[in-house]
C-alpha cells in the first residue's frame, strides 16, 4: 500500500465513507440540519483526490504504454480453492469513471442541500447517500470480481433505500421494491458467471490474474460465451436494459437529486462499466457481442419512442437514461475485426462521461421545477417558465442541447463517436447483417432522441405562463444553492465533450492504455480501425436527423397550450404514453401467473397441513381413550382382570360347544 497514487485512491474510496458515518452521527442529534456538511465536503474532497490521481496518471510514462497502479493483496476471506483478496487497481479506466462519480456528485450535493431543505429526514438522506457513492467507487476500484459484487450489492441497496425515501408513501415503497427486485434477477446470473469464471480461470477472483489465466489456457468457447452472458445479465439488471429496464422509470419515486445521482454518476453506470472492465473475455465471444448490441439497440429504440408522449418531465429523463445506456451498450458489442475493442469501450465510456454532466443537469433542472411548482412534475400542469426561471431555463436548454445531439455540444462528440463505431463495423466484410440493423436503429433514435427533449423542453418554458395552484403565490427562481449546481454542470454539457477528445483524442488515447484494453486489442491485432478519428460524414447525417427532431417538435410545442394529436397518430400516441403497455404484459405474463401460483400453494400448504394435523389427531385421541383406563387404583385394575378373564372363558365355551 505504499505507493502514493494507490494511497490517494484509498483516501478517495474512504472520504465518502467517513462523510456518511459523519452525517449519521450528526443526523442522530439536533445538528441534523448540518449533515450537508459531510457529504458535500467529503464528496469535494473525494473529487478533488481523484483529480489528481487523474492528472497523474496522464502525465506517467510507462514502456509498455498501459498504466496500472495495484494494491498489495489482503485477504478478505478464504475457503479451499477460494482465496478472495482485498485489492484495487487504478488504470486510466477506474481513474476516469472514480473522477467522474465523485465530481458529479458534489454538485448533487450541494444542490440537495437547498432542494430538501427542512425534510424531516434530512440526516438519513445525507448519510444514505455517502453510503451510495462509496458503494460505487469501491465498484470502480475493484481488482477482484467478488470485492466488485460487495460494492454492485451495495449501489442496489443504497438506490433501494433513496428510491423509496417516503416510505411512507405507497407509490414510494412500491417503486423501491421493484428496484431492488428486478435487479436481482439480473445479479443471480451475475454471481453464476463470476463463478464460473473462477472455475474456467485458475480459482481466481483477482480480475487481472482471471484474464490473465484465461489468455493463456483458453476454456471451450461455449463456457466462456455462457459466462459472458450470464454476466450480461447483472449488467442488463442494472444498466436498465431489455427486459429488465422497467424498474428505472418508477425509480422517479424518490427524491430528484436521487434520480439524477442513480441516472448520471452510479447504480445505472455499473452495468457500463463492468462491460467495459470485462472486455478482454466478451472480445472472445462473437456471440455474445451481437446479443449485447441488439440489446442496446432495441433498449434504445423502445425507450426513445416510450419517451415521446410522456407527460411526467422526469419520467421523460428516465425514458432518455434508459435510450442512451443502449446506445452504450450497442457501442460496447461493436470491439472486433472491424473496431478495435479499445475503441468500442472508449466510445462507450466517453458517452458514459458526458452523459454524466447533461443527464444530472437535466434532472437537477427538473428539480428546480418541481421546487417552484410545488412538487408538480407534470408538464400539462404548467408552462412559459422561461422568464419566471431564467437560470433554470438556460441551464436546461444546455442540457437539452447536449442531450439531443446539436452540433459541437458534448452529445454530439459522443452520440456520433458510437454511431461511427456501428458504420464503421458494417462496412467489415465479415460484419454480421445484424450491425446494419443496429446501425439504422441508432439514427431513428438520434431522431427521436431530439423530439422527445425538446418536446419536454418548449412543454416546460414556453408558450404562455401557467402555474399550478400548488405553486401558490410564491412561485420563483430556486436559491443560488442550487443554481450553482446547474451553472456548472451546464458548463461541462457544452464544452467538456470539445475539450477532452475531438480536438487531441486525448480521452481515448489515455483509456487506450488500460492494460485490458490493450488486452483485449491483442485477440483482434489486425482490427480495421484501430485509432481515434471522427467520421465527418456520419456526424453530418446524424446532426441533420437531430436537428430535424428539434424542428419539428419547435413546429409543434413551441406555443405551449395543451398537446394536439392527430387522428392518425392518436394510436401511436397512446402506445407511446402508456410505455408499450410493457407493465400490463408483464403483469399478465408473469405477476398474475406468479400469484396463482402462489394462492395454489399456499391452498396445497394448507392441505398438506390439515393432512399432518389429521394424522397427529388419531395418535392424540387413541392415548386420550388409553390415559381413561389408567386410574392407579389396584381394585379397579382386579376388577379389568376379572372382567377380561371372564370374557376370555366365554370365548372359550363359545367355540368348544361349536
Amino acid at each position: 500500500m505504499s505507493d502514493p497514487g494507490i494511497q490517494m485512491a484509498l483516501l478517495a474510496l474512504t472520504l465518502p465513507l467517513g462523510a456518511a458515518v459523519l452525517s449519521t452521527l450528526l443526523a442522530c442529534t439536533r445538528f441534523a440540519r448540518f449533515a450537508h456538511l459531510p457529504a458535500i465536503l467529503g464528496f469535494a474532497a473525494s473529487a478533488a483526490t481523484a483529480g489528481i490521481l487523474l492528472g497523474s496518471l496522464v502525465g506517467m510514462e510507462s514502456n509498455e504504454h498501459v498504466i496500472s497502479l495495484k494494491s498489495d493483496p489482503v485477504t478478505w476471506f478464504a475457503a479451499g480453492n477460494l482465496n478472495v483478496n482485498f485489492t484495487i487497481t487504478v488504470d486510466p479506466l477506474s481513474a476516469i469513471m472514480l473522477a467522474t462519480v465523485t465530481f458529479v456528485a458534489t454538485w448533487i450535493a450541494v444542490f440537495s442541500a437547498g432542494y430538501m431543505h427542512r425534510d424531516p429526514g434530512y440526516g438519513r438522506y445525507f448519510a444514505i447517500m455517502g453510503l451510495f457513492v462509496f458503494a460505487m467507487c469501491l465498484l470502480v476500484l475493484a481488482n477482484n470480481f467478488l470485492v466488485l459484487l460487495a460494492g454492485w450489492e451495495g449501489v442496489g441497496l443504497c438506490s433501494y433505500l433513496l428510491v423509496g425515501y417516503y416510505y411512507a408513501k405507497p407509490s414510494s415503497a412500491a417503486a423501491a421494491r421493484k428496484a431492488f427486485l428486478v435487479t436481482r434477477i439480473g445479479d443471480v446470473g451475475m454471481i453464476f458467471g463470476i463463478f464460473l469464471l473462477w472455475h474456467i480461470g485458475g480459482y481466481h477472483t483477482d480480475i487481472d490474474k482471471l484474464f490473465e489465466h484465461i489468455a493463456k489456457h483458453p476454456p471451450a468457447q461455449s463456457m466462456l460465451t455462457t459466462a459472458c452472458l450470464l454476466l450480461f445479465c447483472g449488467a442488463v439488471g442494472k444498466s436498465a436494459q431489455l427486459p429488465l429496464y422497467v424498474w428505472l422509470p418508477d425509480a422517479m419515486e424518490g427524491p430528484t437529486p436521487v434520480s439524477a445521482l442513480i441516472h448520471a454518476a452510479t447504480m445505472v453506470t455499473a452495468g457500463v462499466y463492468l462491460l467495459a472492465r470485462c472486455a478482454p473475455i466478451f472480445v472472445t465471444s462473437e456471440t455474445t457481442q451481437i446479443i449485447v448490441c441488439l440489446t442496446g439497440g432495441f433498449t434504445a429504440l423502445v425507450a426513445a419512442f416510450t419517451a415521446v408522449a410522456q407527460t411526467d418531465l422526469k419520467r421523460v429523463l428516465a425514458y432518455s437514461t434508459v435510450s442512451q445506456l443502449g446506445f452504450m451498450f450497442m457501442s460496447l458489442g461493436t470491439g472486433g475485426e472491424a473496431v478495435a475493442p479499445s475503441l468500442a469501450v472508449t466510445a462507450a465510456i466517453f458517452h458514459l462521461f458526458t452523459h454524466a454532466f447533461f443527464k444530472a443537469l437535466l434532472f437537477l433542472g427538473s428539480g428546480s421545477v418541481m421546487h417552484a411548482m410545488g412538487n408538480v412534475i407534470d408538464m400539462r400542469r404548467f408552462g412559459g417558465l422561461r422568464k419566471l426561471m431564467p437560470v433554470t431555463h438556460l441551464t436546461f436548454l444546455a442540457g437539452s442541447a447536449a442531450l439531443a445531439g446539436v452540433p459541437l455540444l458534448s452529445g454530439f462528440w459522443s452520440k456520433d463517436q458510437i454511431i461511427d463505431n456501428l458504420f464503421e463495423t458494417t462496412q467489415h466484410a465479415n460484419a454480421p447483417a445484424v450491425y446494419w440493423f443496429a446501425f439504422g436503429i441508432a439514427l431513428v433514435t438520434a431522431g427521436l432522441t431530439a423530439f422527445y427533449t425538446f418536446r419536454a423542453y418548449f412543454l416546460t418554458f414556453w408558450g404562455p405562463e401557467r402555474l399550478p395552484p400548488e405553486a401558490g403565490d410564491h412561485a420563483h427562481e430556486s436559491p443560488w444553492v442550487m443554481l450553482v449546481p446547474l451553472i456548472v454542470l451546464a458548463i461541462g454539457a457544452v464544452a467538456i465533450g470539445l475539450v477532452v477528445e475531438p480536438l487531441t483524442h486525448g480521452f481515448s488515447e489515455f483509456l487506450a492504455r488500460t492494460p485490458g484494453l490493450t488486452q483485449a486489442n491483442e485477440h483482434t491485432k489486425h482490427a480495421a480501425i484501430e485509432h481515434p478519428h471522427f467520421n465527418w460524414a456520419i456526424a453530418g447525417v446524424s446532426s441533420v436527423i437531430a436537428l430535424s427532431g428539434i424542428g419539428i417538435a419547435a413546429l409543434l410545442y413551441r406555443k405551449g397550450g395543451p398537446e394536439v394529436v392527430p387522428a392518425s397518430l392518436r394510436g401511436v400516441h397512446e402506445l407511446s404514453r402508456n410505455k408499450l403497455y410493457v407493465d400490463e404484459i408483464y403483469g399478465a405474463a408473469i405477476v398474475q401467473p406468479s400469484e396463482l401460483l402462489a394462492a395454489a400453494s399456499r391452498q396445497f400448504d394448507a392441505l398438506l397441513d390439515g393432512v399432518a394435523r389429521l394424522v397427529s389427531f388419531l395418535p392424540r385421541l387413541l392415548g386420550a381413550v388409553l390415559r381413561a383406563l389408567q386410574t392407579g387404583q389396584v381394585q379397579f385394575y382386579a376388577l379389568g382382570m376379572t372382567f377380561g378373564l371372564a370374557a376370555f372363558l366365554i370365548v372359550l365355551l363359545v367355540r368348544s360347544t361349536r
